[in-house]
């Protein structure tokens, strides 16, 4: 499976002529190698002990592990079941995990769907995706354009709720 890159970062885009369609409210767009602004941040980081190949994605709500990295890891069933798309195939989340992990060597706590397959970004088979809810908990925040994290929320470990 391969995450196409609508689903996880934002790209300008150049209007194509030849696609437009005039006299409907719908215009579609090319997209140009050449008018890619951002790239995907992957990166290696500690998942319950074990290095995991991990995509941080704002574009996604939840955070989706491997199941095999969380075998020990405590569980919650998730009633009713609800329906994601993940990769460009449907899931549904049955269950949610508590897992604990490393960025960088600053710990942190997520609850994360268990999958079988994340997919693959970049010539990467994915462990991880973290997705929008654990990086706004931790305020990691994401340069995309130079592929780094800003990692302050999870050294100062200070947080403001209200």
């Amino acid at each position: 499976m391969v995450i196409g890159p609508w689903s996880i970062v934002l790209y300008s885009v150049r209007r194509s002529p030849e696609l437009e369609t005039k006299g409907t409210e719908k215009t579609a767009y090319k997209w140009s190698e050449r008018n890619k602004v951002m790239a995907r941040i992957i990166k290696t980081i500690e998942i319950e002990g074990q290095p995991a190949v991990v995509l941080f994605d704002t574009g996604a709500v939840y955070s989706y592990v491997r199941s095999s990295l969380v075998r020990d890891a405590p569980r919650r069933a998730m009633t009713p079941p609800t329906r994601v798309g993940l990769g460009g195939r449907d899931i549904e989340i049955r269950e949610l995990c508590f897992v604990q992990g490393k960025i960088e060597g600053l710990d942190f706590l997520a609850d994360a769907v268990p999958v079988d397959d994340v997919g693959r970004a970049d010539g990467h088979t994915l462990d991880a995706l973290i997705g929008a809810l654990t990086m706004e908990r931790w305020e990691i925040r994401l340069d995309p354009k130079s592929g780094t994290l800003d990692l302050e929320g999870l050294r100062r470990r200070e947080f403001t709720e209200f």
